[in-house]
């Protein structure tokens, strides 16, 4: 689990919660199922106007992503790319083969499968590079998904506060029936822009963090694996792999 966005998510509404009750507001107050009916379904219906089924999908995907440690392990990825250049050198290219097969990223994999097979290096690279800018695509329109709901849930919560009050201007000579049409008003509107502001907004830049992170990876990779096949030195293919790490990864691989 990634603890900084449980934590993060946690904070931000448990202020506000806390904040309304040292106001002397009941929690209860802020539990009104029609205002929640109007401003998240409404704007999940402007959304899915929006995007098309595919981009919702990988939202939704990256979206468990914030939450989840992320299983790009830059370290290791190069630990292993340098283990695999120190056989190709002894052993060559076509040694590698049934090691592939032990490997479980799609990419890697691929991209180790074509350069076994002879591939032509610029086709390799432009091939690979391709297949990155298409997985950079899909992070960047994961991310927009998020935001078009930021942006879109503070609009729609307006649209709810104006119900309410609506409601509010048909009652005036039924005071039993302005309390309710009140806390519709303005809850609705609590909903939108804290919707926005404390889960949707945050979970998109954290999409960003995470995918500027992962497309790094790779591109560590599509490096090691034409290195490999360019028959260059374990050792130079390690100080390449360095400039992709964080300082004190790098300092690691350095002691290998």
């Amino acid at each position: 689990m990634d603890l900084t966005s449980i934590i993060g998510l946690l904070v931000g509404i448990g202020s506000i919660l806390l904040g309304a009750v040292l106001e002397g507001l009941s929690p209860d107050a802020l539990i009104q199922p029609t205002a929640f009916l109007i401003v998240i379904f409404g704007t999940v219906g402007a959304v899915v106007l929006c995007h098309r089924g595919d981009e919702l999908q990988h939202s939704m995907e990256w979206g468990l992503k914030v939450f989840l440690a992320s299983k790009d392990n830059p370290l290791e990825i190069a630990k292993m790319m340098i283990g695999i250049a120190q056989k190709a050198r002894k052993e060559g290219i076509l040694a590698l083969q049934n090691d592939i097969k032990e490997i479980q990223e799609p990419f890697l994999r691929k991209g180790m499968e074509l350069m076994t097979d002879g591939t032509d290096p610029h086709l390799l690279r432009d091939l690979l590079e391709t297949q990155l800018g298409m997985y950079e695509e899909e992070i960047g329109h994961s991310a927009k998904v998020l935001e078009d709901f930021g942006a879109l849930a503070p609009c729609v919560g307006i649209i709810g506060a104006v119900l309410g009050l609506i409601h509010v201007m048909g009652n005036l000579n039924d005071p039993s029936k302005l309390g309710g049409g009140i806390a519709v008003a303005f809850v609705a509107t609590v909903y939108g822009v804290g919707a926005a502001n404390l889960i949707c907004l945050p979970m998109a830049g954290k999409i960003k963090f995470k995918g500027k992170s992962s497309i790094l990876v790779r591109q560590m990779m599509i490096e090691a694996i034409l290195s490999i096949q360019a028959g260059e030195s374990p050792n130079f293919i390690k100080e390449k792999l360095m400039v992709f790490l964080p300082a004190k990864q790098a300092l690691e691989l350095v002691e290998l």
